[in-house]
């Protein structure tokens, strides 16, 4: 007797109806698809609500593929990303060192840039000058310090008038002649000028110290505002010097204000112009005569 693996389909009418119903799916189903490849090719758009349909049949089994797969690079990114923490914290403190310098430099530029915005907005607004002329010499070892210029009454120059540089204030007028004159430098010991800071209207005194620098010293006592670098220029009191001329920059600070170096040193200086008194009626009115006879007295001394 032959075993049930050996028997042959015609011996059960049952399996010989299931081979032929599969070759019979099986060649409805090849004519089907070479049909529809054939309406493809022929009408393309008549198969777009059948890819729509299988479109929409198979949105949630890919969003949620799409969701596993997120997480898992999520997870993926988590964990590189606390295997790289030391490395990207080094590189991002060495950014931000390099930043910080560049901030530095930065704002060393914006300052520098004020400095001279502001010298460069002295000069306006500059006054008639009586004369232009040479700066002789000056004493740069004696305990005073004065300047020579060679022009003087003849020239229409008078005691008490302005001297500028193309930088700054050099000082003023002291003595005159016919052909010559006398100034007394910012930087005499007797020399006291009022001034303000060029960025606001800190006001304070530049007092000569004798030894070609400036003390600046505050009018208002109490926390020093000042900083080094400052430009101080004239504030117009007094009468004598119009304001907003430069006259020094502030190197080193003290509790009442700082030591300041001049702006138009009169070492490095050839020409000079003298300027008429700001306000004449002031000067008067603060005892100018008086000023020019003691004037007189000390020289004779």
């Amino acid at each position: 007797m032959a075993s049930p693996a050996s028997r042959r389909s015609g011996f059960s009418k049952r399996q010989q109806y299931s081979v032929f119903t599969g070759y019979l799916l099986a060649t409805l189903g090849a004519l089907l698809g070479l049909a529809l490849l054939g309406l493809s090719l022929w009408q393309p758009a008549a198969l777009q609500p059948l890819r729509g349909a299988t479109t929409t049949a198979t949105a949630p089994a890919g969003e949620a593929t799409a969701a596993v797969r997120a997480g898992r690079n999520s997870i993926w990114e988590t964990v590189s990303g606390f295997w790289r923490a030391g490395s990207q914290n080094a590189a991002l403190r060495k950014e931000l060192e390099i930043a910080r310098v560049r901030l530095a430099e930065a704002r060393a530029v914006e300052a520098e840039n004020k400095r001279l915005k502001a010298l460069l907005a002295l000069e306006t607004g500059a006054a008639e000058p009586i004369a232009t002329t040479r700066l002789v010499g000056s004493s740069a070892s004696s305990a005073r310090r004065f300047a020579y210029i060679g022009v003087g009454e003849n020239d229409g120059v008078r005691i008490g008038m302005p001297v500028h540089s193309e930088r700054g204030v050099i000082g003023r007028v002291l003595e005159t002649s016919l052909g010559s004159s006398r100034v007394l430098l910012l930087t005499d010991t007797e020399s006291v000028l009022p001034v303000r800071r060029a960025s606001d209207q800190t006001v304070a005194f530049a007092e000569g110290r004798g030894d070609g620098l400036l003390r600046i010293r505050l009018i208002n006592l109490g926390l020093n505002p000042l900083n080094i670098g400052d430009v101080f220029v004239t504030s117009g009191a007094g009468g004598y010097y119009r304001p907003g001329v430069a006259v020094a920059v502030l190197s080193e600070l003290t509790p009442d204000g700082g030591i300041a170096r001049l702006i138009a040193e009169p070492s490095a200086t050839n020409y000079v112009i003298v300027e008429p008194i700001y306000e004449p009626l002031a000067v008067e009115a603060a005892g100018v005569s008086a000023d020019a006879e003691l004037t007189q007295e000390e020289l004779g001394n």
